[in-house]
């Protein structure tokens, strides 16, 4: 009994012990002294702002460098026949003019506020009176490869700052043959120019680069949803010859084009045609009287009325242009100033003598 007592006694006093030691579980590490603890990594930079140009693109209301607003765009008269497939850099114009020419067929004014970085742009057609009209009405420098007999007399009374692929001097030499169009398209669908070669010889040009001091190009933008009636596929018939369709994409915010069946390709970039704004402006056209080939005269001046489309959505508009050497002024049907979404812009004008529009 007496030996019991001893291990109980003994058997307490350890366990006294150990508490006084300050004793752990077998697993628990032992504290580390304050000094010894490692710093805390240091926090990763923040992500650095996106970089936005502080100048604006008076053509689509988005950011360009300030160095490019006040520059003259560039318009280029593009072909736009079904042999010439496909068109080259027209996806990178700020605003897309199609407008009929004689026989049916269309052609375009790519009005491109810079070129830098353009590779190839073409093919380049033949001058009409009424696409210098819409060239100078943006103050810009026109870029062609010959024209009609009174598109010619224009450009010279009219004093206009042009480059000539047929009857240009060392203007001409800013187009080539592109060797694959010739074999595929044919010779007369193959003359061809780039953003460099025309910023090559602007550089060196006896007439202005940049707007005069008073130039104002008028529109307005907004970022503000379109209100309208439903528009998600327009359809222009031009002619027997020429029909556009322009479906809406909800994801990029734009109609997607397509002629002669399919989608309409940039043959430089690989990209469908596509604008955030899309304008169909009604006018007075006619053959010229007298006209061996047909050739049509195109009122670009005075007033109209038009449907303008953006997201999804369409509004009847009123057009106005005072003179040749004035923007297009667009206008509600109430008469406010009307605000064209931030991007660029395809303008199709017509007659509805001959054109018929439909959308849903």
């Amino acid at each position: 009994m007496k030996t019991k007592i001893c291990a109980f006694l003994l058997a307490v006093w350890m366990v006294l012990a150990l508490g006084g030691c300050g004793g752990k579980d077998a697993g628990e590490e032992p504290p580390v002294p304050p000094d010894s603890q490692e710093p805390p990594l240091p926090s990763p930079p923040p992500e650095p702002e996106p970089y936005v140009p502080a100048g604006t693109n008076p053509l689509t209301g988005l950011p360009m460098e300030p160095e490019d607003e006040e520059k003259r765009p560039i318009a280029v008269m593009l072909n736009n026949l079904k042999a010439a497939q496909p068109q080259l850099g027209i996806s990178q114009a700020d605003i897309i003019y199609e407008v009929p020419v004689e026989g049916g067929i269309t052609r375009m004014l790519g009005v491109y506020q810079s070129v830098e970085g353009i590779e190839r742009l073409g093919s380049v057609r033949s001058a009409r009176p009424y696409f210098v009209e819409l060239a100078l009405g943006h103050d810009a420098v026109f870029v062609h490869a010959g024209g009609s007999q009174e598109a010619y007399s224009n450009l010279r009374s009219w004093r206009v700052d042009h480059m000539d692929g047929v009857r240009g001097g060392e203007d001409a030499k800013i187009f080539w043959r592109d060797p694959d169009r010739k074999r595929n398209n044919g010779y007369e669908h193959s003359l061809v120019t780039s953003g460099k070669n025309i910023l090559d010889y602007l550089a060196g040009a006896s007439f202005p680069t940049e707007h005069d001091s008073d130039w104002n190009c008028l529109q307005l933008f907004t970022e503000d949803p379109a209100q309208g009636e439903p528009a998600r596929q327009v359809t222009l018939r031009f002619s027997n010859y020429k029909t556009a369709v322009f479906d809406y994409d909800d994801a990029g915010g734009c109609y997607r084009v397509s002629q002669y069946g399919k989608e309409h390709l940039d043959g430089s970039t690989g990209q469908q045609v596509q604008t955030v704004n899309l304008l169909v402006l009604e006018t007075s056209i006619g053959v010229i009287s007298g006209d061996t080939e047909g050739r049509l005269r195109v009122k670009t001046t005075g007033e109209g009325t038009g449907t303008y489309f953006r997201q999804g959505k369409a509004i009847p508009i009123q057009w106005s242009r005072n003179d040749r050497n004035s923007p297009f002024v667009y206008r509600t049907a109430e008469g406010e100033p009307l605000a064209l979404g931030q991007g660029n812009s395809y303008v199709c004008i017509i007659t509805p003598r001959v054109s018929t529009l439909q959308y849903e």
